[in-house]
């Protein structure tokens, strides 16, 4: 049984001005029950909300374009399971709907001690530190995937 729980954020720059903005519409609409599904999925231990339920309000990078999402799994497979195998593989495949090409890594993962919630500011910290130095046993993404550290006996 692992000691590690896999946290992750990912952003994304919105085509609309901002979340209100009439091109974001049907994303907004359907951003409570990709939630909903988040939550409900297997694995899932938290994910970052505001009062809203949602993460939309929460600005770290200062642009009103920037959405950003962290949460925190079980395992990578969890995570691709409700990422690739759920009703949120519909908006993966039309995210340039709503979002444009980002140009640097959007999407970073590592791992954390069970029970530990990462803070926006940690989690910023690990996108930043993933987009200057590439993927590593620190941190990484999608395509470059680490294991959990070895439990210590």
């Amino acid at each position: 049984m692992s000691k590690y729980h896999l946290a992750e954020i990912n952003i994304a720059k919105m085509k609309g001005v901002t979340i209100n903005d009439p091109i974001m519409k049907e994303f907004v609409d359907n951003l409570d029950l990709v939630n909903k599904l988040a939550e409900d999925s297997e694995g899932f231990v938290w994910r970052l909300k505001d009062d809203s339920y949602n993460a939309t309000n929460l600005n770290p990078y200062n642009d009103e374009q920037i959405i950003v999402n962290v949460s925190v799994w079980e395992n990578i497979e969890t995570l691709e399971h409700y990422m690739y195998k759920t009703f949120h593989s519909e908006f993966l495949r039309r995210r340039k709907e709503w979002f444009l090409k980002f140009g640097k890594a959007a999407t970073a993962m590592w791992w954390i001690p069970k029970g530990h919630i990462p803070t926006l500011e940690e989690a910023v910290e690990k996108l930043d530190y993933l987009q200057q130095n590439g993927p590593s046993q620190l941190v990484f993404d999608l395509r470059n995937k680490f294991p959990a550290p070895k439990q210590i006996a």
